[in-house]
């Protein structure tokens, strides 16, 4: 075991060295004034200074989402750690490995209502996946390493390391990670049963109707796990839904692909899964916005889920085969099983479940009515992709939340994983520009966008000032309603159109906005404008704000009200007769 004596502080950036960090988001307080002097005397590990530590974190998350790195916050104690919450649950309910490093008043102190104290492990306990407060220098680096650890392994979260400033201060022994780093009691399992493996290959092979659900699980088991989903599913040729946040693990132009599925999803995804005869859930937790009335999800189906956390299995819906493990090595055994059982599933059947499908593919879900006079949100993220498609993976896309966030999930093809960031469990306004900045930090050279409301923007907009600072290109687009245009849709159709206080009143003129920061600002308000608008952004090698006008009545269709059965939608109603663009594209009459 490699060991050397040197300061708490030195020994926080030795041991993110060691882990492979290279960029930290943070923001300087006194409580972490010795980790901040520290960074200052070596040049290994970049620090992003943002402006909010929400922002932080937030910007954490898109580094790790679109690397499969974990990452890595540092903020100071009390509003520092306070401020850094909504990112923390943010990132505990899409697993998304963050390491946050928090400091803490004295342990003399800890306790006594100090200056800028707070129980920053009492606080964060039920929004990260483990906390650990550091009363010992000579603790220190083995809970980092251990920290990392727990973040990364399983399913993936966020860990708060809370540490004092006489522990900074004070000298102890580092120890290097040694190799795998393994735990005494967290060791969670990754490769699944034999027999249960078997028996789903059984269930598989028996379907008559079958469906692949698959989610965010198979997105953080690795793009060797997205491969193996599309490898099985076009050896299957069994239909396949994606969750919002499994977007990309499975390529949207494949024939077999069903669309996202859920509260906004397609009514092709949501009626095959209810009338699917075997359901395979890989990587997903059958969360409410996917399940919608729990008695009437899916009543006639076996289900076999597979998941690395146990304790999500039969926790919202009851499965008739649990598997424990990775999504990688599941689907690995899967293919290997039923390539050696020299059988195929009932093609027959089989075609019979596909032009069933292809009936409700006829309903044209996602088609919406174009005019000459205003901007159709759904018709600015079609044109956005369109526009941006030929530059393949080089194209990552983060969102605030709202009704842009669907309208880009049903209408932006993500071909692979890891393009997609959005704030899928929490639904955090706000979350979409610093993800941006981290997205952006992780790959340099690719085309970042954030997709983004009028509203949602506001929440984190001082982050333009990092983009500017550091030089990021990060391209923000705006849907422009003028109200927060999800609730303004909730009042509308639920609420008798008592719209109760949705309207955006004194918004600020964007294009001044981003000039006043330092970034490029541009302006639509009429279809004819819109390509002009996304070439002059695309063009542009700084970062740009986008302000596009689009029409403040449209609603995003389907919909799954609140509390109804997940096949009863509510759909777009196109004028019969009257010229649409559907999801892919087409002109449909």
């Amino acid at each position: 075991m490699d060991t050397t004596e040197m300061t708490g502080a030195a020994m926080v950036i030795k041991a993110l060295a060691d882990q492979g960090v290279d960029v930290v988001f943070g923001y300087p307080g006194g409580a972490v004034l010795p980790i901040y002097d520290e960074l200052f005397k070596q040049n290994r590990i970049r620090h992003i200074l943002v402006r909010h530590e929400q922002g932080a974190v937030h910007a954490a998350e898109g580094y790790a989402r679109s690397t499969g790195k974990p990452g890595v916050v540092l903020v100071t104690s009390g509003p520092g750690a306070t401020n850094a919450v909504t990112g923390l649950t943010d990132a505990l309910m899409d697993s998304i490995p963050i390491v946050c490093l928090t400091g803490q008043v004295p342990t003399h102190l800890i306790g006594n209502d100090a200056f800028q104290e707070c129980d920053t492990t009492g606080i964060t306990r039920p929004c990260t996946k483990h906390n650990y407060l550091v009363k010992d220098v000579n603790r220190l680096a083995r809970t980092l390493h251990e920290a990392f650890y727990v973040a990364t392994t399983g399913r993936p979260g966020p860990v708060v390391v809370d540490i004092p400033k006489d522990v900074q201060f004070g000298s102890g022994t580092y120890a290097a990670p040694e190799g795998k780093q393994k735990h005494k009691t967290y060791q969670p399992q990754v490769k699944p049963d034999r027999e249960r493996i078997d028996a789903a290959v059984d269930m598989l092979l028996s379907a008559k109707r079958p469906i692949v659900y698959a989610g965010g699980g198979v997105v953080n088991a690795g793009p060797a796990a997205s491969q193996l989903l599309t490898e099985f599913v076009r050896m299957t040729n069994f239909p396949c839904t994606l969750t919002l946040m499994g977007l990309g693990a499975f390529p949207a132009r494949e024939p077999q692909y069903l669309g996202m599925l859920g509260m906004h999803g397609t009514y092709e995804a949501n009626w095959a899964m209810h009338d699917c005869d075997v359901m395979l859930c890989i990587g997903a937790r059958f969360d409410d916005r996917i399940t919608g009335k729990l008695d009437a999800f899916a009543p006639e189906s076996r289900k076999i889920h597979i998941d690395i956390d146990p304790s999500s299995i039969n926790k919202n819906v009851a499965v008739d085969l649990p598997i424990v493990g990775d999504c990688g090595y599941a689907l690995e055994d899967l293919i290997k099983v039923m390539r050696a059982r020299h059988k195929k599933p009932d093609e027959e059947a089989l075609a019979d479940w596909w032009r069933r499908i292809d009936e409700w593919r006829a309903k044209k879900c996602l088609s919406f009515e174009t005019n000459d006079a205003v901007i159709k949100p759904q018709q600015a993220i079609r044109r956005l992709y369109e526009m941006t498609r030929d530059r393949g993976d080089d194209v990552y896309i983060t969102t605030e939340v709202g009704q842009h966030q669907m309208w880009a999930a049903q209408h932006f093809g993500f071909q692979k994983p890891n393009r997609w960031m959005t704030s899928g469990g929490l639904g955090t306004m706000g979350y979409g520009l610093p993800a941006a900045v981290g997205v952006q930090l992780g790959h340099p050279d690719a085309l970042v966008v954030d997709i983004a409301g009028e509203a949602s923007i506001l929440m984190n907009i001082q982050e333009l000032s990092t983009a500017v600072q550091y030089r990021l290109p990060v391209k923000v687009f705006i849907l422009n309603n003028k109200y927060m245009g999800m609730v303004r849709q909730w009042q509308e159709l639920l609420h008798g159109g008592r719209y109760s206080e949705s309207y955006s009143e004194a918004l600020p003129d964007f294009v001044k906005l981003a000039e006043a920061y330092g970034l490029k600002g541009l302006r639509a308000t009429k279809p004819d404008e819109l390509d002009g608008l996304i070439e002059e952004m695309l063009a542009h090698d700084g970062p740009v704000m986008c302000d596009v006008a689009v029409d403040p009545t449209e609603n995003c269709f389907p919909m799954i009200p609140s509390g109804a059965a997940h096949n009863d939608m509510l759909l777009a109603p196109v004028a019969e007769g009257e010229e649409a663009i559907g999801a892919e594209g087409k002109m449909l009459v």
